[in-house]
């Protein structure tokens, strides 16, 4: 029973009745025109429906009114935006013309169902002539029509209830997104995601890096005892932390969609920074570079800074300080990085399956390149080759 009066206590119940009663005033306006040519009105609001504006009004209408408030799919389910094709063009014809049909059988009801009641009624009490004018006249005087009174009050409610879902049920259906604008949306999405993943792996590449570098140096500088290198250690985690602050704040603002200007992300030419940091943690870093570094394109020369960085940050907080050799290879249309370090233990003990090996793995495999990690000679390599072109 409970299950069964749930509707009255909702507002989404109230609301639809509301929309279905909004969907006839043009059939009574019309009454009061020609009240024989009925028809002209579902011609009216079929003309209605081709007008690529009212797809909006409608799905305003529906999220507003079909949907309880705080329903989180009501924002999905219909698609408040003009008609973008004939298709949407003739999915709203069709709504307009079910929401005429449903919203004119549930507004006679609610005209009609009450009237027979009271007709019920009466008709019981003082009994009368029967009335005119009424889809159900009640003629005669009879105790039993007490009791059959509240009939046609709970037919009403169930009506209002049915005819409720049913419409609702139509709009997710013809006021729904289109198989393009379902794709369009699908995509949107995959590009926030990407874009979040790649928020995410420069949040642990840069903060991860300056972390690395200031505990590699914390413990460098108290085993040394040495003030002097005790104030180079503090200069280089000043350094690096503030680099890492500058990457936090520029994806902040990317997050904040400021429109204020951000610093540039660094290219593999500022390479040299994250070299003097490894170098001030006490490794013993040795560069190549070959090649224009300056025909890198910007999105795989930024990759490649990061590529960089995490490799270093790997070898400073899995060996230690130990001697890392770095080589960066422009050639024939590919960008080659090899960052390689000795083991500092077993190859068991590498970390293999580390979150930022495979943020390497998945800035190369974007790019259209390959990573390859691993132990290999007593060493720990990364290397990454990147197609110029992106495209590998």
């Amino acid at each position: 029973m409970s299950a069964l009066l749930r509707p009255l206590g909702r507002t989404v119940t109230y609301t639809r009745w509301l929309h279905l009663w909004i969907g006839v005033v043009i059939v009574g306006i019309w009454r009061y025109i020609d009240s024989e040519m009925l028809w002209v009105p579902a011609l009216l609001v079929g003309a209605a429906g081709l007008v690529p504006a009212v797809r909006t009004a409608e799905g305003l209408q529906a999220r507003h009114l079909l949907f309880a408030a705080g329903d989180t799919e009501r924002e999905s389910a219909v698609v408040a935006s003009r008609s973008a094709s004939w298709g949407d063009r003739g999915r709203v014809v069709l709504w307009m013309e079910l929401r005429l049909l449903l919203g004119t059988a549930v507004a006679a009801a609610t005209v009609q169902l009450p009237g027979t009641s009271e007709q019920l009624i009466r008709k019981a009490l003082a009994g009368g002539a029967a009335q005119e004018g009424w889809l159900v006249p009640v003629a005669g005087q009879y105790w039993w029509y007490l009791p059959l009174a509240p009939l046609p009050l709970l037919a009403l409610y169930a009506l209002v209830v049915g005819a409720g879902e049913l419409i609702t049920a139509a709009a997710r259906l013809l006021l729904g997104p289109s198989a393009a604008e379902r794709t369009a949306a699908l995509e949107e999405r995959t590009e926030l995601l990407l874009e979040r993943n790649r928020i995410a792996r420069e949040l642990h590449d840069s903060i991860g890096h300056a972390l690395t570098v200031a505990v590699v140096q914390a413990g460098a500088a108290r085993a040394a005892g040495d003030p002097v290198f005790t104030e180079r250690a503090l200069g280089a985690i000043e350094e690096t932390g503030r680099a890492a602050l500058e990457d936090l704040e520029r994806v902040l603002v990317v997050l904040r969609e400021e429109r204020r200007p951000v610093s540039q992300r660094p290219v593999l030419a500022d390479a040299d920074r994250l070299l003097e940091s490894a170098r001030d943690s006490g490794a013993e870093v040795s560069a190549e570079v070959s090649g224009p570094l300056v025909r890198v394109p910007g999105p795989i020369s930024r990759e490649g800074y990061r590529i960089v960085q995490e490799s270093l940050t790997n070898a400073l907080r899995h060996a230690g300080p130990v001697p890392v050799r770095l080589r960066i290879a422009v050639s024939d249309g590919w960008l080659a990085l090899d960052v390689s370090n000795p083991l500092s233990g077993p190859p068991s003990t590498a970390p293999a399956g580390g979150g930022g090996l495979r943020g390497i793995r998945e800035r190369a495999a974007l790019l259209g390149g390959r990573a390859e990690t691993g132990p290999a000679d007593g060493e720990w390599r990364v290397r990454v080759r990147l197609p110029l072109d992106g495209l590998g």
